[in-house]
Parts: structure tokens; C-alpha cells; sequence
């Protein structure tokens, strides 16, 4: 044979090898990672070429899906109520993906999940029919979150304190996802993305903010658990004007005439006397208090519920006057409100904090489980004591004290207002936060609720904690216990 030709052939059968093995590799090492890659658009064709499985709040479906004319997306996304539940649900979009439950459970919902498949089903790479998503949610709570809530920025949270279910979870401004599930949608997104209000930030979850006199909780948990007081009804030491350690700054109360010098843990959550929760701050030091917000929740990177919440924040590293004013849940302290639902939960429990869920079950389509998540997975956050004694105060709170506006008839309740600087030397309107409890004293049902309105509109001097946030806890609180 002619050398030439020889040379060409090995080379040309190098170059089949080659390719070959080329695509060996493809169909067996990155097969997976092409199907699933964002880009493939035949991911998405197989997302949409049936209707997607519901999304469920006590046994109705929520979500819904409806055919298309034309293309190559045969369904999509459509909800019911979708304002009051973008919250929970998320959207799923043909053109801009999926978030919050929409986005965990896109596999189930769509069928493309392997524990939906028969083995054969498997093999062929079948589509089986979509499964299911069920929450916990109470729509009775939600909606009371929603209406309560209405024109106003902020978000609420409700959680079983004994079981950890998510009753309600409410953000607002809201946005009805039906509206960005196609994909022709793009000026209805744009306009979700250009509003300055950010209906698509989930507050309850998202947007951690300052947590003002709710701390107050945190700092007077840690207070009675270190031992620095014996009990609510110990007298502190705590002068009125106090001066923050190492500078002249002054720290006021709201009220100049509220009895708040030396008074006790009771008496300064009744009136939430700054003085003497920045004096049991700086006194327990910055390590003792951070232990137990991170008992609570705080510093967590990772709380599932199952969507992912933003980290609540105390800080380290801080001089004692800036840990002093940690103790009013200012200076660099954040929560969402779904970690304040979890500090008003855990004290309800008797000091046990239940793991927050809003999702109670996955099934098939068939309603055969897929996944359930048990209630009740709880931790030790405090004594069984303390938590009794804080419950006191914040009843005392609610009936004496600066709570008034979330008191129902028949039940105990127990809450702390909070009303929280914002901005550069307070300069923005101040957030009115509200955080509680109830139980009814007839069926024993219990509620734990946190409610934050960032901006109601209210004239900066009407801006508190009782005025704004409080009513919206009391109708969620009345909602759960009727359920």
C-alpha cells in the first residue's frame, strides 16, 4: 500500500476513534448534565407538555394549569387567588424559571421526577403524570394576613407553636403570578422588576429588618437563663437616663414618665424601658446574648421551611455600647419576620422550638406519599421556667401594657411591640413590628404570629408597633384559633 494512503487511513481512523469516543463520552458522563442544563430547551418543552401537578391549601388546589395556542409549550401555570398565595406558591414561569414551592418542587409538578416513574418508565425516560405539593397553610390565617395587611409594605408569619406548621405567610405589595407564567409576558415582569416597592421579594422570608423592642425578648430569655435575674419581678439595675457605655450618648425610653428606673423585666417589657434592656445587654456581654438569639434561630444559614429564609443577624465583634444597643434590637441586629414568629413559638412551647414547615406532604398523582414531613421536631431554646415567666409578662404586655390592640376575648395573648429605627440617624419612617401569642382557653388551639409594616403611609408620630402591627396579629391570632 502506498504510504500516503496509509498515513491518510490511520489518520481518518484516528479521527473516527476520536469521535468515538467523543461520543461515549456525551451519552454516559454528560448526559445528565445536558438534559438538566438551563439552556436546553427541551427541559422545558418536557415542563410544560401536560398540565403541572398542584400546588395544595387544606385539600384545594391553588395553582392550575391551562393549554396554549401555539408553540412548543403546550400548558402553562395558572392560579387561583394568586395575590394571596405568590407568598407561598412562588411562580413558574415558561420564561423567567420557578421560585419558592414552584421552584423546590418543579420535578414533582411537572412529572419529570424519577420517584414518580415505574421502573420501566425509567428506562424509557417516560413522563410520568405530575404529583402534588401539600401545605400546611390555614386559609383562614392567610387571608386575615392579606386583608389585614392591605395597601401596606410589610409581611406576617403564623406558625402552630407545638407543631411547627406554617399557617400563614403573607407578604405585601403582592402580584398575581398568573400574569408572569408565559412568555410573552416580559412588560408585566419589567414592571415587577422597576416598582420600588419589590412585590417579588418575599418579606416574611427575604428581608431581614431591624427587629426593635421585639429583641427585648431575646435580651430578657438570655437575662433569666444566665442567671443575671432571678425573675421577671426582680427589680433590675437599670438607671433612667442611661448612658452608653463608654460615651455620653443618652438613651431614651418613648415614654419619659414610664416607670422604668431599676424596674423590673415585666414592668420594662410592659413599657419597653430601652434603659434597662440595653443595661442587661451590656451586662450579659456580647457572646451571652448572641448564644441565645442563635438558639433561637439567629445566625442560621440554612432554616429551610422548605423555601430558604434569609439569615437573621446578631452581630459580633462589637464595642459595649454597641452591644448595649443590641439589647434594643438595634445597631446592626436583623429579622425576618418568620424568626420573630419563631422567638414568640418557642416561648408558647414551654421553651421547645418546633421546626417551621409549610409543607405537610408530597404525593403522586394517585395522592400516594412521596415525602412527609413530621410536626413537632423540636429543641430546647429555653427553661420550661423562663419560657412560663416571659409568657407572663408578655400577657401582662398585651393587657396592661403597650400591646393593647391585639387582646380577643376568651383567649390569652401575649405579645411585645416593637418599633424600629430606619435609616441614617432614623431618618425614614420607622418600622412598626408585632410579635405574639394566643391560646384559647377553651380548646387549648395556639397561634403564634410576627407581623412587620415597613410603610403603612401613617404620619411618622403615628408610626408603633400597637397602631400598625398589633390589630394585623390580633385578626390572624382570632382567624387560627376559630379554625
Amino acid at each position: 500500500m502506498n504510504r500516503t494512503i496509509r498515513r491518510a487511513s490511520v489518520f481518518c481512523l484516528l479521527l473516527v476513534l476520536a469521535l468515538l469516543g467523543r461520543a461515549t463520552w456525551v451519552q454516559a458522563y454528560q448526559a445528565r448534565a445536558l438534559a438538566d442544563d438551563d439552556h436546553n430547551r427541551r427541559q422545558t418543552i418536557a415542563q410544560y407538555a401536560q398540565p403541572l401537578g398542584d400546588i395544595i391549601v387544606a385539600g384545594s388546589p391553588v395553582t392550575g394549569s391551562k393549554g396554549t395556542q401555539g408553540g412548543d409549550l403546550a400548558y402553562k401555570r395558572t392560579y387561583t387567588q394568586g395575590e394571596l398565595y405568590a407568598a407561598v406558591t412562588g411562580y413558574s414561569s415558561q420564561a423567567y424559571g420557578a421560585t419558592q414551592l414552584e421552584g423546590i418542587y418543579s420535578h414533582v409538578l411537572d412529572g419529570t421526577d424519577d420517584r414518580l416513574k415505574n421502573p420501566l418508565d425509567v428506562v424509557t425516560g417516560k413522563q410520568a403524570a405530575p404529583g402534588s405539593v401539600l401545605t400546611t397553610i390555614d386559609p383562614e390565617v392567610q387571608k386575615a394576613a392579606y386583608r389585614a395587611l392591605g395597601g401596606d409594605k410589610g409581611a406576617a408569619v403564623a406558625i402552630d407553636p407545638k407543631t411547627g406548621q406554617i399557617l400563614g405567610m403573607v407578604s405585601t405589595p403582592s402580584y398575581d403570578p398568573s400574569k408572569i407564567s408565559g412568555t410573552s409576558d416580559g412588560d408585566a415582569w419589567q414592571d415587577l422588576l422597576s416598582d420600588p416597592d419589590k412585590p417579588l421579594v418575599n418579606r416574611a422570608l427575604r428581608q431581614p429588618l431591624a427587629p426593635g423592642s421585639t429583641f427585648k425578648l431575646v435580651v430578657a430569655s438570655a437575662a433569666l437563663e444566665n442567671g443575671l435575674y432571678s425573675s421577671v419581678d426582680e427589680r433590675t439595675d437599670s438607671p433612667d437616663p442611661y448612658t452608653l457605655p463608654g460615651t455620653s450618648t443618652v438613651l431614651k425610653n418613648e415614654s419619659a414618665s414610664a416607670p422604668c428606673e431599676n424596674a423590673t423585666l415585666r414592668t420594662a417589657l410592659q413599657y419597653s424601658c430601652n434603659n434597662v434592656f440595653a443595661k442587661v445587654a451590656a451586662d450579659l456581654g456580647e457572646d451571652k446574648v448572641r448564644a441565645m438569639a442563635e438558639k433561637f434561630g439567629f445566625n442560621s444559614e440554612k432554616l429551610d421551611v422548605p423555601v430558604r429564609a434569609s439569615k437573621s443577624v446578631y452581630p459580633s465583634g462589637m464595642d459595649k455600647s454597641s452591644t448595649a444597643l443590641t439589647g434594643i434590637g438595634q445597631f446592626e441586629v436583623t429579622a425576618t419576620p418568620m424568626q420573630m414568629a419563631m422567638v414568640s413559638a418557642a416561648l408558647a412551647n414551654g421553651g421547645e422550638l418546633a421546626a417551621p414547615h409549610m409543607v405537610s406532604e408530597v404525593t403522586d398523582s394517585d395522592g400516594n406519599a412521596l415525602q412527609k414531613f413530621a410536626d413537632g421536631d423540636t429543641k430546647r431554646v429555653v427553661s420550661a421556667s423562663t419560657a412560663e415567666q416571659l409568657r407572663s409578662a408578655m400577657v401582662t404586655v398585651v393587657e396592661q401594657g403597650t400591646g393593647t390592640n391585639a387582646r380577643i376575648d376568651g383567649a390569652e395573648v401575649g405579645g411585645k411591640t416593637g418599633t424600629a429605627q430606619n435609616g441614617v440617624g432614623n431618618s425614614n419612617t420607622p418600622y412598626a413590628w408585632f410579635t405574639s401569642y394566643a391560646k384559647d382557653k377553651s380548646t387549648g388551639k395556639e397561634v403564634a404570629v410576627a407581623v412587620v409594616v415597613e410603610d403603612s403611609g401613617s404620619a411618622r408620630s403615628e408610626v408603633s408597633g400597637n397602631g400598625l402591627a398589633a390589630p394585623i396579629a390580633q385578626k390572624m391570632m382570632k382567624a387560627a384559633l376559630k379554625g
